[in-house]
């Protein structure tokens, strides 16, 4: 027979009947049904991440108070549920760990309490990093926790940039406050060189004035000494002027009372002078007026103060000299012409004597009128200072005062204001071992569709001999589900030695295999007593069905809506479950509710089995006596 003939008989035989040309088409469809639900569920998982279940606790206590006071707590969980990224879920702490524990929620995001202080402190002496907490729990689903550690460093990035925004303003603000206060102070510091410059008039003016009050005392020297030569010839004659002798005690005593007022007023001058200085200095340096400007005006008063006192010293020796002349005045007995002379010329120094003080008082009221010009310009020495020190402080406060070593962990904080503190209720370890319970799972439905390929689900002879079909069921059940269970027992081995993962309950873990084994071998025997070989394919589908509607991936509230309903009815969904639960350490009550609707699963289709191989025992249909359409 030539090809062309072989190739038109053989496609007769395959749609010789409607049931053959719906079995082609099946067939033709397996690479659509499985490349096509595969991609619809995994489409765009990350665009479905609105669905999945995350507990948000804010547990932020705020920073600052009053009109300061700022909860960055409150922005970031406000800005995350209207960002909607995920179904966030405000909950509290102990709430949150329960939901995560029950698996209502994949994993949790915790604002801890001092978020916003740790957020500000980069201002203070003590900056550290905020921390955000992510707990997650690999036995709800392991790609939740990968998904979380992403979601966080989003958030942690968020959360900087919000940080860097206000930290910039701050920053700007403050350089904006310290320029104000600086232009304050650069005010004050020029009412205080208008001060500074009186300040030097007045001294100028004091100069002056000391300068006169030294021209009176040198007059005053020079007639004192005019006083002592007539004395000296008053003394000579006292012998021979008795008759005068009354009157050169009077002019005596008239003078000796001018010295002594001379002396008196020369002497406060010099009196004055030092605690003048020391009003002065002390004036400006409470003014805030530097040591070195200070030291430079004492020095110009200094030149003043000696030329009073060397006057001062002039002035009293003189005034000794006139209480020597009146002593010597009283004991004048005689010489009248002498006396006469003499006291005429003690009159003269006398006069001298006089106009000296005079010129001293007026030096001194020069040297009063320059101190009260300089006692001016040092009031207004004393605001400009006031005004430059108000204005200085508040510059100064408004800048940290830091040393190196703060400095640089306020620019690590700056830099990396925010870090992510991860926790995990139970872990898995790695990528493989993430993904064991669900390839494990998977693998025991394909080493069950395997096996009855080769193994004849129910036996005609013993639908004849045995007439029990409670009997056939299980006998057609247990062979492949204990067959099934030996190859889970050596994968079981592959994954415990060879792999090395490690199970936190090793025995419950192969007792589920077990289980799953037993389970998938009663619904594929049901499908395969119902449907013939046309049930092999229906358990394809369903492999497919359950490779992507299982969770064993991305989350499965991640899926469309028709296969997340799949996900709560079909078995492996639950076989991965409490694989995850007793391979990682988590809820062993969630392991026997998943335990229980795998068991339901057993018995539904061990009943569905028993009835078909009932029909069986007692009657034959055509579709019995045709020859299988597949195998």
């Amino acid at each position: 027979m030539k090809i062309p003939a072989m190739i038109g008989a053989e496609l007769r035989r395959l749609t010789a009947t409607p049931m053959s040309v719906i079995a082609l088409v099946a067939l033709m469809l397996v690479p659509v049904l499985y490349g096509g639900l595969y991609l619809w569920a995994n489409q765009d998982p990350y665009g479905q991440f609105s669905e999945v279940p995350v507990a948000l606790v804010n547990l932020d206590e705020g920073s600052g108070t009053g009109a300061d006071a700022t909860v960055y707590g409150d922005q970031v969980s406000d800005q995350l549920i209207e960002g909607n990224a995920f179904d966030w879920r405000a909950l509290s702490a102990a709430d949150a760990e329960k939901a995560l524990h029950d698996g209502e929620v994949d994993f949790i995001v915790t604002l801890p309490a001092d978020f916003s202080d740790a957020l500000t402190s980069a201002s203070g002496t003590d900056p550290h990093q905020a921390t955000i907490g992510l707990t997650t729990n690999d036995a709800n689903n392991y790609l939740a926790s990968t998904i979380g550690t992403q979601a966080v460093e989003k958030i942690r990035r968020s959360v900087a940039e919000l940080v860097g925004q206000e930290a910039a303003s701050r920053l700007l603000g403050a350089i904006s406050d310290i320029r104000a206060q600086l232009s304050n102070a650069a005010d004050g510091a020029t009412t205080l060189a208008d001060g500074a410059t009186q300040v030097a008039d007045g001294a100028a003016q004091l100069k002056d004035g000391t300068a006169s009050l030294a021209a009176g005392a040198g007059t005053l020297q020079d007639g004192a000494a005019q006083v002592a030569t007539g004395a000296a010839q008053v003394a000579n004659g006292a012998s021979q002027v008795a008759t005068g002798a009354a009157q050169v005690s009077a002019g005596t005593a008239t003078l000796d009372g001018y010295a002594d007022r001379a002396s008196v007023a020369g002497q406060n001058v010099v009196n004055a002078i030092p605690t003048v200085r020391t009003d002065i200095s002390d004036l400006l340096t409470s003014e805030g007026v530097d040591q070195a400007t200070i030291d430079r005006v004492l020095a110009a008063l200094d030149p003043v103060g000696a030329a009073a006192q060397t006057a001062n010293e002039r002035l009293q020796a003189a005034v000794g000299q006139v209480d020597q002349l009146a002593a010597g005045a009283a004991q004048v007995a005689g010489g009248a012409s002498q006396v006469s002379t003499g006291a005429t010329q003690v009159s003269t120094g006398a006069d001298q004597v006089s106009t000296g003080a005079t010129a001293l008082h007026d030096g001194a009221n020069q040297a009063a009128a320059g101190a009260s010009s300089l006692a001016d310009g040092a009031a207004q020495v004393r605001d400009g200072s006031v005004q430059l020190r108000d204005g200085l402080a508040s510059g100064v406060a408004a800048i940290p005062d830091t040393d190196a070593d703060t400095r640089a962990a306020q620019a690590k904080t700056i830099a990396d204001p925010v870090a992510v503190d991860s926790s995990a209720q139970t872990s898995a370890g790695d990528y493989g071992a993430g993904l064991a319970p669900f390839f494990a799972a998977l693998a025991g439905w394909i080493g069950i569709y395997a096996l009855f390929l080769i193994v004849k689900p129910i036996s005609r002879r013993a639908v004849t001999a045995l007439r029990s079909p409670v009997r056939v069921t299980l006998a057609g059940w247990l062979t492949p589900a204990l067959l099934g269970s030996v190859g889970m027992i050596a994968l079981f081995g592959v994954l415990s030695l060879t792999l090395g993962f490690r199970f936190a309950n090793p025995l419950g873990t192969l007792g589920i295999l077990m289980l799953a084994s037993f389970t998938y071998a009663a619904i594929i025997l049901a499908l395969n007593v119902w449907l013939g070989s046309v049930g092999q394919f229906v358990g394809l589908i369903l492999m497919v069905l359950q490779l992507v509607t299982a969770g064993g991936t991305f989350p499965w509230q991640t899926l469309p809506a028709p296969l997340a309903w799949l996900h709560h009815v079909l078995p492996m969904g639950y076989v991965v479950d409490a694989m995850r639960q007793l391979m990682y350490g988590g809820d062993i009550a969630r392991v026997g509710a998943d335990i229980g609707v795998l068991l339901l699963w057993i018995s539904g289709a061990l009943a569905l089995a028993a009835l078909g191989v009932t029909r069986m025992t007692h009657r034959r249909t055509l579709r019995d006596l045709q020859p299988s359409l597949i195998g």
